[in-house]
């Protein structure tokens, strides 16, 4: 297969100016580079940058197409109503000043996110705590990354991941836990796999309750019991102690605590430590003796880890295995906290979370207070923590907050108890949303919601997993009146009477006073130090290279790259101590081993649920969702469940079927594979009321959150699972986008874009007349029947109908029958860019299948070069293809992004196996 050709970087110079920025998607922070021309955006891998060098992953590569004008807020909005920003940034001024004259400072509010650019968190942070006295500002990076924060800060006496990517290319075992990088992290895995290849000893290991695509790869895959973590690192430091692999030179010279952490873990261990784990004690073995004979061992862990009553506690039991054995701070080894948002690193810089103060000052530490308060000159600063995310929504909702401001983020969808999220804010008096798009479900809640600039129009900095900063670049004009965050809350800060503190510019001017606070009488007792840009000209700002801090006068920030090697400025932290705690030592930490499992499991909700990411779709999806290549390898919300489950309910592959919590209800698909353990269910997080209609995962899962980080456990909610009883099933292709949202007694309905139109299914218990006759609205979508011309077919059981318009092109066509619809996706959803103007092909629409020579491709795995699952699996069975590599060389597919290919090995490892006991038969 020839496979589609992309415009090189050098024609595209031609045309229009390439500009190197950094990815808006997950922590890993690559760089692109990026050419807009009239609307038609160019996105490629920056082959010298050092987090990706050039690779990307489909996310990444499929943001040209995301640039969506249709779906954009381009005016603010008061009550729904356009207006101008003088009228909105007045309003929220005076909103704000007359709340904290009535009711105080604690009466408002901050809710912002890992989306925002360095700049933008530092001058709200700046905002809030110096100027309006509150920590009342936290960060979605709450829900993803906090107990990574206290786990640091207890250990290390400060929030620094000692490590770097560098460190993958050198480590002799690589665990992994909690983390699906195979999905969530794609070009870290491949660069993990491309190591693996190049050198074969390297082993890994992934620890996690439900078999990832990720463990598919691993060497060893230990399905852990949900949130057994705690009581299997704590047997491991027992473990590594009792064969003398603990650095005791190490622990003498840099580490306190150790005597505690040890003793408490050594109570961990019993005859049937295996069985309360669940795993098998051979493979329990052999990752502890993996462990202790390998010095270069790196642990990266995410979401399992941090998503969780006990986060911290697990964090610091991972830690402490580390610090006891001195592998810390050297090439090749030490714990690695991966982070899920394109700036949550630099949230934590800034202090953009209510327990902290900006330049990784202690909110609680006078001192650091006093700094602050000196350098910003503010007439107050927050002298004790503000409400976490949890919490403000819950002082939201009791009216303690009375006016809150949301930037960038999604709460009704992505925070836990989510339609209690809603209803909290449907009662607030001010709600103020700062949004790139019109089709978020919080800007329902909106009095006044404004305007920003999205990826492509922003202009900043970014800091990623491995403390790197990158600048994200504008190549593209902002659509609309949408205007930079940091101006909008510099804007109503002025209103309040701030002017000198706020009367921001540029972005470069935001960036060398944050660089100047990170110097201010550090000296070196604070690990931020970026102290070398203080004085950056807009010039040298503009043209600031990846760095690595700190970066001080001593290690100047590089001003120009001139090569790819990752490792040239790589810094690593503690390998000869230097922690930032009182003593100057590293604290081991004594952790309790936590039971696995849930005690909240019982016969009403007998099912543990996982939930989390799957590999193209971001957060909420107001992005990725609306992109056709995206959507396709996963086009409707699902729960993966075990077939012994499923045949306990009554549930079979593809049905409809309702979960339930003591705090909601959803409807999804199922999806029957060996992947979850007997007894677990996982469903991805992203799906809002703009795609389905009752399929917000987060509506499902408590407000149980970790004590000390306040992070919520969204991996283990106890929930029931029945199958849906539909009467009837549809399947609706139509060339504008169905306005289903309103339709209230259709149970069930899931919608994605196509390559000209929209696909929707939908099942309901109505009958498939009555379903028909609700449906017709959305075909017709305003138009005339004398517009359109109407085919059908019926039979005993099944109803098709199929609408032209007068070019004889396909403008809408349904399909409905008592049982599921059977026909093919990937057919059906190329029908709309065909015509239809003979008889033949007219009947063969209405047959439901394709021509003989267009073979069905099935379910989507390459969404660079759209190939599906069918396609593939008859290369191999057919004997073309025995190896993932020759499926590329066929198809294409695994051979651009490569976050595919684990998909690939199992379809060739599974039909190669086929065919051998066909053979052999």
């Amino acid at each position: 297969m020839q496979q589609p050709n992309r415009p090189s970087m050098a024609d595209r110079a031609q045309e229009a100016p390439v500009i190197r920025t950094t990815c808006p998607y997950c922590g890993v922070g690559c760089g692109v580079l990026a050419s807009e021309d009239d609307g038609d955006v160019t996105i490629i891998g920056d082959p010298v940058h050092p987090a990706n060098a050039g690779k990307l992953c489909s996310k990444g590569l499929a943001l040209g197409s995301t640039f969506q004008d249709e779906h954009r807020l381009l005016q603010p909005r008061v009550d729904g109503k356009p207006v101008d920003w003088d009228k909105a940034t007045t309003l929220i001024a005076r909103n704000f000043l007359d709340t904290i004259e009535q009711h105080g400072p604690e009466s408002v509010g901050f809710y912002v996110s890992g989306q925002l650019l360095t700049e933008d968190y530092y001058v709200v942070n700046k905002f809030v705590k110096g100027w309006l006295g509150t920590a009342n500002i936290d960060s979605n990076s709450r829900l993803c990354m906090a107990s990574s924060v206290v786990g640091h800060k207890r250990a290390f006496g400060s929030d620094t991941v000692p490590g770097c990517y560098e460190d993958l290319d050198s480590a002799e075992l690589i665990v992994l836990v909690g983390s699906n990088l195979a999905w969530c992290h794609p070009v870290i895995y491949q660069r993990i796999m491309a190591n693996k290849a190049e050198r074969p000893k390297l082993k890994i290991v992934v620890i996690d309750p439900r078999r990832s695509i990720t463990a598919d790869s691993a060497d060893l895959h230990l399905g852990i019991k949900p949130d057994g973590d705690t009581l299997l690192f704590n047997a491991l430091l027992n473990y590594l102690h009792e064969h003398v692999n603990f650095d005791e030179q190490y622990i003498d010279k840099y580490v306190s605590g150790c005597t505690k952490a040890l003793l408490k873990a050594s109570q961990s261990v019993s005859h049937d430590l295996a069985e309360r784990l669940g795993i098998p004690e051979p493979d329990l073995k052999r990752f502890f003796d993996l462990v202790a004979t390998t010095p270069k061992t790196m642990t990266i862990y995410s979401q399992g880890v941090n998503q969780s009553r006990n986060g911290t506690d697990k964090v610091n039991a991972i830690i402490n295995c580390h610090l006891a054995t001195g592998r810390i701070g050297k090439p090749g080894m030490g714990p690695f906290s991966i982070t899920g948002q394109p700036n949550a690193m630099g949230g934590r810089e800034v202090g953009a979370l209510a327990t902290m103060l900006a330049c990784h000052r202690d909110l609680d530490n006078e001192h650091h207070q006093s700094q602050v308060q000196r350098f910003w000159q503010s007439p107050a600063i927050a002298k004790k923590s503000g409400l976490s995310a949890i919490d403000m929504f819950r002082a939201v909702e009791s009216g303690q907050i009375k006016a809150i401001w949301i930037m960038a983020t999604n709460p009704v969808d992505s925070l836990p108890d989510a339609n209690r999220v809603a209803q909290a804010l449907a009662a607030c008096p001010f709600v103020v949303v700062s949004e790139v798009t019109n089709k978020s479900d919080t800007l329902a809640y909106a009095n006044v919601a404004l305007p920003v600039q999205a990826f492509g129009e922003k202009d900043g900095t970014v800091t990623n997993s491995e403390r790197r900063i990158s600048r994200q670049r504008r190549f593209a004009e902002p659509v609309g009146q949408a205007r930079p965050d940091w101006w909008a809350v510099s804007r109503v800060a002025q209103l309040m009477g701030h002017v000198d503190a706020f009367d921001y510019h540029r972005p470069a001017e935001i960036f060398t006073e944050y660089a100047r606070l990170s110097a201010f009488e550090n000296n070196g007792s604070i690990d931020f130090d970026i102290s070398a840009c203080a004085q950056l000209s807009d010039d040298e700002y503009e043209a600031l290279e990846p760095f690595q801090w700190p970066r001080t006068e001593a290690r100047p920030a590089p001003i120009k790259a001139n090569t790819a090697k990752t490792g040239q400025h790589a810094i690593r932290f503690f390998a000869k101590g230097k922690y930032y705690t009182p003593d100057g030592r590293a604290r081991m930490i004594a952790v309790d081993s936590a039971s696995p499992g849930n005690s909240q499991l019982s016969d009403h909700y007998p099912l543990l649920l996982n939930t989390g990411r799957i590999r193209d779709q971001w957060h909420t999806m107001t992005r990725t969702g609306y992109t056709p290549r995206l959507m396709g390898h996963r086009a409707e919300p699902f729960v993966e469940l075990n077939a012994s489950d499923a045949l306990i309910h009554g549930i079979n592959d593809a049905d409809i079927v309702l979960i339930k919590s003591p705090t909601g209800q959803v409807f999804v698909r199922a999806m029957l594979n060996d992947r979850q353990p007997p007894g677990q269910v996982f469903a991805p997080m992203h799906w809002s009321d703009q795609f389905a209609s009752q399929a917000r995962i987060d509506t499902l899962i408590e407000s149980t959150s970790d004590p000390l980080s306040r992070q919520p456990a969204s991996k283990n909610q106890a929930v029931s699972i029945q199958r849906f009883a539909a009467n009837s099933f549809a399947f609706l292709i139509t060339r504008n986008e169905p306005q289903l949202r309103d339709c209230r007694n259709i149970e069930y309905w899931a919608m994605s874009p196509i390559e000209v139109g929209w696909r929707t299914e939908i099942a309901s218990t109505l009958s498939v007349n009555d379903l028909i006759v609700q449906l017709l609205h959305f075909v017709y979508d305003g138009k005339r029947s004398s517009e359109l011309q109407q085919i059908d077919y019926c039979d005993h059981h099944t109803r098709r109908f199929a609408w032209f318009n007068r070019q004889e092109k396909l403008h809408a066509v349904l399909f409905l029958e008592p049982l599921p619809v059977e026909l093919s996706r990937t057919w059906a959803t190329e029908l709309l860019s065909k015509r239809f103007d003979t008889k033949y092909g007219r009947s063969r629409l209405m047959a439901g299948r394709a021509a003989s020579d267009q073979p069905d491709k099935g379910a989507i795995v390459c969404s660079c070069f759209h190939v599906g699952d069918k396609e593939i699996v008859r290369t191999i069975t057919s004997g073309e293809c025995t190896t993932t590599d020759a499926v590329g060389h066929l198809l294409g597919a695994g051979t651009n992004c490569g976050s595919c290919r684990n998909e690939i090995e199992v379809l060739v490892k599974l039909h190669s196996k086929d065919m051998n006991a066909q053979s052999a038969y």
